[in-house]
């Protein structure tokens, strides 16, 4: 017996030499895979935190983004930058040193804050749907039901619901099997997210399969509503301009019997040339609320993307028995990430296709990049002993002082005219 443990122990040895003999190459092959993954997580949550902190930064600063609907914008890029800050930076350390280094407890703590922060995200983007819902097909009803009250309500219940199913069934312990627990116990350095059955249909449902639901017959009753209306703009629009081209063709004809036709075309004329400030008003409106409803919809699609595959993958392997022992971690690593990266995109999907955030961030950056640029003067400048500065210096100066005083007046007026 003892002669086969030190066989075992020197084949093991062996095979130890064997793998130092052959690292070098694999060292740095998977030297290079981790800073090839540590490089696309770290620039996937910087992105994430700068730039849904410049979506909140941009909404204070300019008047004219702060609306109804931004409030719950708002509170989503808040929740995104969050999902950076604690979730997407645990999980980074987890796929870099390949093992828990912060104890059972903050293990407990990161499981509660992913579910949570991600949660509360398609939460918020439910609530948008369903104020874009009123905007557009009950715009009557729209300024009654969704008033700040209303609306700082829904916003609290985004935040407040996720708790349900994050912190209080993941520290009482009903979200595992008790196998898990005993492993966990045994094993500290590991934190991996096993739930059992209930849980995962439950927390799946709320979480996504429910909201989305909801959003989805949302914005196809939008987007029909939307289509319609502006059908009907362009026909009515059409129809005038016929008849009041029919009315210039037909100016040299008799008048007999003329008197009905010259008043419809005089009430066509009148509806042609009668741009009064609350018809436009409603039409810039409606345009708005359109373009708005697009830009919203377009994010809703893509969180639907991103998270698609981890809930896919989450339901099959937790309702799956066998399914979990045959997924590689890799494959883990992926559906989380492009989860993630969804909190990455929203910032960039306001700044393609919404003009006002587009030229909000434009002015944001500027006004900060300048105030970061910008130096106070030392003594040495204004020293009389140094030597006359060159013209060209001289007109330099001047130059850089009268673009920051535009700068500095430019930000000001913008930021107080937005």
């Amino acid at each position: 017996m003892e002669y086969e443990d030190f066989a075992a122990n020197s084949t093991l040895s062996e095979n130890n030499a064997t793998s130092i003999v052959e690292s070098p190459e694999q060292e740095w092959t998977s030297s290079f895979l981790l800073f090839f993954k540590a490089s696309i997580m770290g620039t996937i949550i910087i992105a994430s935190i700068f730039g849904n902190l410049l979506v909140i930064v941009s909404v204070m600063r300019h008047r004219k983004l702060r609306i109804i609907t931004n409030y719950y914008v708002i509170s989503l890029a808040l929740a995104d930058m969050l999902v950076a800050m604690f979730a997407m930076t645990f999980n980074a350390s987890v796929q870099i040193y390949e093992r828990w280094l912060f104890g059972y407890f903050m293990c407990d703590v990161w499981n509660s804050l992913d579910v949570y922060f991600s949660t509360s995200s398609i939460l918020h983007l439910c609530c948008i749907s369903v104020d874009r819902y009123y905007a557009i097909v009950k715009p009557l009803k729209y300024t009654l039901t969704m008033t700040k009250k209303v609306v700082a309500l829904m916003i609290l219940n985004t935040w407040i619901s996720p708790a349900i199913i994050s912190f209080l069934p993941i520290f009482k312990g009903w979200y595992t099997t008790d196998e898990h627990e005993k492993f966990r116990e045994n094993h500290r350095d590991l934190c991996e997210f096993v739930v059992n059955k209930p849980y995962a249909v439950i927390s799946s449902s709320i979480s996504f399969w429910i909201p989305c639901t909801i959003m989805i017959f949302m914005y196809l009753a939008i987007f029909r509503e939307a289509n319609k209306q502006e059908k009907e703009m362009y026909n009515r629009h059409g129809a005038a301009l016929l008849l009041h081209q029919n009315n210039t063709n037909g100016d040299m004809l008799s008048n007999s019997g003329g008197s009905s036709k010259t008043l419809t075309l005089h009430e066509v004329n009148q509806e042609l040339h009668q741009h009064t400030p609350t018809k436009q008003s409603n039409i810039s409106k409606m345009k708005r609320e359109h373009k708005a409803a697009r830009t919203l919809g377009i994010i809703m699609g893509t969180f639907i993307v991103c998270w698609l595959p981890f809930f896919l993958w989450y339901d099959t392997v937790y309702l799956c028995d066998t399914c979990r022992e045959n997924c590689p971690p890799e494959v883990v690593a992926v559906v989380f990430w492009i989860g993630y990266f969804n909190s990455t995109l929203n910032p960039i999907i306001y700044a393609y296709f919404n003009r006002d955030f587009r030229e909000a961030f434009k002015n944001t950056l500027q006004c900060a990049f300048c105030s970061l640029c910008r130096r106070p003067p030392s003594n040495l400048d204004y020293d009389a002993r140094r030597p006359s500065i060159r013209y060209e210096d001289r007109t330099r100066s001047v130059y850089s002082e009268t673009y920051l005083k535009h700068v500095d007046r430019r930000c000001s007026e913008f930021g107080s005219s937005l």
